[in-house]
Formats: C-alpha cells, sequence, structure tokens
C-alpha cells in the first residue's frame, strides 16, 4: 500500500548528489531502476529525471520494518529515500555522474507500488514502436526520452523569454473552433452543451487562421 508523502521534502535529484554532500543525510525520490537483495543488505539503483543514484539498505542500518521493505522493492516502485551520502566501498561507476557515492539509507517510505513493466525503462531501448506506443506514459520516463523532453522545454523557454524581452505578448488561441478547409487535419469533439449524433465540434491540430492572426497581431 502507498504511504504518504507528508513531511518529506526532497533535498536534491540523484545526479545532483556531489562529493561535497558526502557525510549529509538528505532524501531522495525516485523511481526503482532495479534492485538486488544480497540477504543482509539491499542494493537499489534510484533514478529520477537527472540520473541514477545507488542506495544500500542494511539489515541494522534502518529499522526492521524498512529492510522487510526494501526487500520487496520492484522495478519502476516509486519510493522516497533518507540517509547519508557516503563514498562508495565497492568498485566506482564511470558510467554515472554518482558513480563514486552511495546512500545509506536510514528510513524508507514505499510512494507508489508497481506491476512488472512490459518492457525494461532504459536507454536505447529495442522494444516494438507498437509495445512502446500503447505503453506511451512508460515509455516517456526512458532516459533518452526524458532528455528530449528537457532540451523542448529550455527551447521553449529560452524562445518564450526572446520574446517577452523583445514586447511580445503571448495570447493563448482557441483550442476549438469552426472547420475550415485549408488543410489542416481535423478531429472531432462531441458537445455536451448540445447532445445528438450530429453536434460535434471541429478540433484542429494546426489552425492557419489563428497562427496568422497571432503573427499580425504580435508584428505591432
Amino acid at each position: 500500500m502507498a504511504e504518504s508523502m507528508k513531511g518529506l521534502h526532497r533535498t536534491c535529484r540523484c545526479a545532483e548528489v556531489t562529493n561535497d554532500m558526502v557525510g549529509s543525510k538528505v532524501t531522495l525520490m525516485g523511481w526503482v531502476q532495479k534492485a538486488r537483495n544480497k540477504g543482509g543488505l539491499v542494493f537499489v539503483d534510484l533514478r529520477d529525471r537527472s540520473g541514477i543514484m545507488q542506495v544500500i539498505f542494511e539489515n541494522g542500518g534502518i529499522d526492521e520494518e524498512g529492510f522487510e521493505k526494501a526487500g520487496k522493492l520492484r522495478s519502476e516502485f516509486v519510493i522516497a529515500v533518507t540517509g547519508t551520502v557516503e563514498n562508495r566501498g565497492g568498485a566506482v561507476n564511470e558510467n554515472l555522474a554518482t558513480g563514486a557515492l552511495e546512500l545509506r539509507a536510514e528510513s524508507l517510505r514505499i510512494l507508489a507500488e508497481s506491476d512488472v513493466p512490459p518492457f525494461p525503462i532504459e536507454e536505447n531501448s529495442k522494444t516494438k514502436d507498437e509495445i512502446r506506443l500503447k505503453y506511451r506514459y512508460l515509455d516517456l520516463r526512458r532516459p533518452d526520452l526524458q532528455r528530449n523532453l528537457m532540451m523542448k522545454s529550455k527551447v521553449m523557454m529560452l524562445t518564450r523569454k526572446f520574446f517577452t524581452d523583445e514586447g511580445f505578448l503571448e495570447v493563448e488561441t482557441p483550442m476549438l473552433g469552426k472547420s475550415t478547409p485549408e488543410g489542416a487535419r481535423d478531429y472531432l469533439v462531441p458537445s455536451r452543451i448540445h447532445p445528438g449524433r450530429n453536434k460535434v465540434i471541429s478540433c484542429k491540430i494546426l489552425s492557419t487562421d489563428f497562427h496568422s492572426l497571432r503573427s499580425f497581431t504580435n508584428s505591432f
């Protein structure tokens, strides 16, 4: 059963943990990439949009209930972990920004459980497009697509800042409008105000009329 986030505050994202934070207590949140139960130790790769951080649950270092929960962690569980940042005791992973660090857990909350995902949530997935598109909400968690989303966000932010600095106004245009024959693709949306088989409104992916109106208006 999912646990409450009450009283929790994330210190930083996984890949934002640095060597300067060794010895500090932090709280991290994210998805379980994978978990390895070694008996008295449970190793978990915790993933968020910034990257991966290795978390260690040691029997005795965390209370019995917390260690029992750690042993049940599976891929894509959403968890919150509070612990102390340490230098990694084993081999350093040069492929990770946090490859020389690990988090020794002191408390664990399972924020959401997950069924076994239909395909691995990993970079450069070889899964068929049909399956990826069917489970698009899972596909978008993959690191390469996460980078694409973050890049798009940054480009849009910089674009908006540029036009704002130049004195332009951003005006939200209507999402629904009457169909016009300019070639834009239409989707029909049922109307709840006027029920009936023929009572629909055209929803456009692209509207040349609105685009032209916005460009003309912003020219002054």
